[in-house]
């Protein structure tokens, strides 16, 4: 079974006590911390290597990595072969600097957003820049209903019903 499977039957079983569940994925969310801090250090140096010795690299156990793996691969800059990926397979971890801040927006991770590194990568109007675009862009604005009794939007002084709503 490849990793990834065996990553998403461990962290996401419906079987699994509730408890465990927890603890794992508390384990998970401070090693994915640190794996970030680490990244962000040196931003533009893409790391490279098997998924064992990421795992090897960042001290953590393989499906950890896994799991890092597939948090991540959609901010990469070349998406990695996650689905079939085993401990063999080589990964790279060049990401997208924009891209990644906005998907930790986006999964409302703000201890990944909020870590320290980013300060050296953009300041703080970019960031709030980037924060902003992202829950934009999910934000869904309906536009105002016009009743006909309601002034034209056309700015002729008109009710609606007269003007532009004519025939509509």
């Amino acid at each position: 079974m490849a990793l990834l499977q065996q990553w998403r039957d461990m962290a996401y079983s419906e079987t699994a006590n509730k408890g465990d569940l927890q603890r794992l994925w508390s384990d998970y969310f401070a090693k994915e911390k640190d794996i970030y801090a680490e990244l962000l250090k040196t931003p533009d140096k893409a790391v490279k290597g098997t998924v064992k010795e990421l795992a090897e690299k960042y001290n953590v156990d393989i499906m950890t990595m896994t799991g890092f793996l597939d948090g991540i691969n959609d901010s990469l800059k070349k998406a990695n072969p996650i689905e079939e990926m085993e401990e063999d397979t080589k990964v790279s971890l060049g990401f997208d600097k924009e891209l990644l801040y906005k998907n930790m927006v986006a999964a409302g991770a703000d201890w990944l957003y909020n870590l320290e590194e980013w300060n050296d990568i953009f300041d703080e109007e970019t960031q709030k820049a980037l924060y902003k675009e992202q829950k934009s862009s999910t934000t869904i604005r309906k536009e105002q209903k016009i009743y006909p009794n309601d002034p034209c939007p056309c700015g002729s002084g008109k009710k609606y019903k007269k003007c532009c709503g004519k025939g509509a």
